[in-house]
């Protein structure tokens, strides 16, 4: 029987098919996180007339824990196991282990050398070493589970029968969220509270305290209902905006209020939990403030008039309501009440944890506006999601 040749357009298609955008969106966001706890807080940057490189052959550090070397560990096996994910299907098996694996040497070893400038940080040989090891780790397990993970499993059929063909980079946007209420923040889904920090490096400049929310208030002092006020509208519009920003992405027979309710459901979970250990178990619900609650009931109002709205319509709303959060939130100044609550926090040993979490914290609602006015949704008309199944 002859056999039919192969056609090299469908075998081009079916390779591009299965790279994964959510893997490299991921791992291009994780990159970004371990860098900003490597290096976190950015600040006393000095020489200290040492060779950067001189800690590769230094001897071991005198003082170190398990603690240190297990986070080493853990903190870059994601790291080996997206690398893998993001080259797949282009390259598997063994190489991408070993690109894998080298990337995260080369990652680590550009951190430890630029810890060399700061004063909090001390590069080390054992990190570098704990850190290759965590990602040739990762590595190897994605290296053994990929075909099952991007070609043969559960997760893979609901992703095709729930979510559209331009959901891969906004999966990762929906995952980020619950993680991104980790850190402390002054209000409830108060995302991307860049003024503080700007204000700050201001004021090194001009060398001289530099307030812009006295410039916009006039120097006049919120009162609390007018700071439950801006916690309301920042918690509503934050919440709007996260989840028009799942529902944009669901088909039309996928189950939206279970996936929504679940979405917020783990976000309030994780910032309950992270309160009680950051804090104390008498804090898990400090966020639950009057503020908080109003936001939360006018979230849900207004959720449920979209749920039903066109795609279109539901990715403008979100972006809409994350840009409205945004602008109160750093037009709002810092809550003082909260303030009372953060000297009680003590970040110890989790300081680069705490690091990555405040960068997540500060860069979500603009990871999740790049998604939203991403060139993929202009590649198709805005029609029922449905309709366009055959794109899965």
């Amino acid at each position: 029987m002859a056999v039919e040749p192969a056609d090299p357009a469908k075998s081009s298609r079916l390779r591009r098919s299965g790279a994964s955008a959510f893997a490299r969106v991921a791992l291009v966001v994780y990159a970004l996180l371990v860098t900003y706890a490597s290096w976190y807080p950015f600040s006393g940057w000095r020489k200290t007339g040492i060779p950067p490189f001189d800690f590769l052959d230094a001897p071991f550090p005198y003082y170190w824990t398990k603690f240190d070397i297990i986070t080493n560990v853990i903190g870059y096996a994601p790291l080996g196991l997206l690398v893998v994910l993001a080259l797949y299907p282009y390259v598997r098996g063994i190489a991408a282990a070993i690109l894998a694996t080298v990337g995260g040497f080369l990652l680590s070893g550009l951190m430890e050398t630029v810890q060399n400038y700061l004063p909090n940080r001390v590069a080390s040989n054992l990190d570098l070493g704990s850190n290759t090891a965590g990602a040739l780790i990762g590595a190897v397990i994605a290296v053994s589970t990929t075909r099952y993970f991007m070609e043969e499993s559960r997760l893979v059929t609901l992703r095709q029968k729930w979510f559209s063909a331009e959901a891969g980079r906004g999966l990762m946007v929906i995952l980020l969220w619950p993680l991104a209420q980790i850190y402390p923040l002054d209000y409830l889904f108060g995302h991307g509270q860049l003024l503080p920090i700007l204000s700050g490096w201001i004021g090194k400049l001009l060398e001289e305290p530099f307030d812009p929310h006295a410039l916009i208030f006039n120097s006049h002092e919120l009162t609390v209902q007018q700071y439950w006020l801006a916690e309301t509208v920042i918690t509503a519009c934050g919440l709007t905006g996260a989840v028009l920003t799942l529902l944009c992405m669901l088909r039309h027979r996928s189950p939206k209020a279970i996936l929504a309710t679940a979405m917020i459901g783990g976000a309030l979970c994780v910032r309950s939990l992270a309160s009680a250990l950051q804090f104390s178990p008498e804090h898990a619900f400090a966020w639950l403030t009057p503020g908080a609650q109003g936001g939360l009931l006018l979230g849900a109002v207004m959720l449920s008039g979209l749920v039903f709205a066109p795609v279109a319509a539901q990715r403008r709303v979100a972006a809409l309501t994350l840009v409205m959060s945004l602008t109160v939130v750093n037009a709002v100044p810092p809550n003082p009440y909260f303030a009372e609550t953060l000297q009680a926090w003590t970040q110890g040993k989790f300081i680069n944890f705490n690091g990555a979490a405040n960068f997540l914290s500060l860069c979500w609602p603009f990871i999740a506006l790049w998604f939203l006015t991403h060139r993929v949704h202009k590649k198709k008309s805005d029609v029922a999601p449905e309709k366009n199944e055959h794109h899965a």
